[in-house]
């Protein structure tokens, strides 16, 4: 599978996916459509799917104007029908989603929204997170609890550590700098914000990440309770750097 990064808005990153065995292409979190089918086009890729995480317009902005020009097939999070009206399957956890001869099972990783989901694509060491998972950091809690969201992160930490984290923002470099601010003697910390400085720098994203670098870096992972994870989403909420 062939996956590509498509930087839109401020700060977005839609991802498309491609099977070449079956020629099928799947969007994950459309913002817009017009760069997505402009990146398909150049590629030759015909859009088959998309993939919505969670309801918020700058995941699901660009649904109905791909489906215009592609005919494709919506899938997205059952307990967000109501607010994502393009969709054509709702899913739930335990759910699996295909993509050619690829499968992607459904989680439910509610907190972000009330009805997150992600995709887990274990045979490619792959997950599509939306908003729930950044790198060094997560989502704010606008429809759920610290508890929730907490154990979300546990949960995908458990993952292979090689599994690669495609997250839907490039919120990579504020989240570093308030990471040092909760670890100042992680050295691996600190090694992973002259790299994203440099990167950012240099206009390069730094997304996808993986689990490995996840547990050894983000501060909200790495928190010992629930009690010690919202003391720290507080923190990154009133975070000025």
């Amino acid at each position: 599978m062939e996956i590509v990064r498509i930087p839109v808005l401020s700060d977005n990153y839609v991802w498309l996916l491609h099977d070449a065995g079956s020629g099928e292409t799947a969007v994950v979190d459309p913002a817009v459509a017009d760069p997505v089918l402009a990146a398909a086009e150049q590629r030759g890729w015909r859009i088959t799917q998309i993939w919505n995480t969670h309801w918020h317009p700058d995941h699901t902005g660009g649904n109905q104007a791909i489906k215009a020009a592609t005919n494709c097939f919506i899938t997205g999070p059952a307990a967000e029908a109501a607010r994502i009206p393009t969709l054509d399957r709702q899913v739930r956890e335990g759910d699996r989603v295909s993509l050619g001869g690829v499968q992607a099972e459904v989680i439910e990783v509610p907190a972000h929204t009330a009805g997150h989901i992600a995709y887990l694509i274990p045979q490619e060491k792959a997950a599509f997170v939306g908003d729930t998972l950044f790198a060094m950091g997560c989502g704010r809690l606008f429809e759920g609890s610290a508890e929730q969201m907490y154990a979300n992160l546990q949960r995908l930490a458990a993952l292979p550590p090689e599994t690669r984290v495609y997250c839907a923002h490039e919120y990579t470099l504020s989240n570093a700098r308030f990471a040092v601010t909760v670890e100042p003697d992680n050295q691996a910390l600190a090694r992973r914000l002259a790299d994203v400085e440099a990167a950012r720098a240099a206009g390069e994203a730094t997304v996808p990440t993986t689990i490995a670098l996840e547990r050894a870096t983000n501060p909200f992972i790495r928190a010992s309770s629930a009690e010690a994870f919202a003391e720290r989403r507080l923190g990154k909420d009133n975070f000025k750097g």
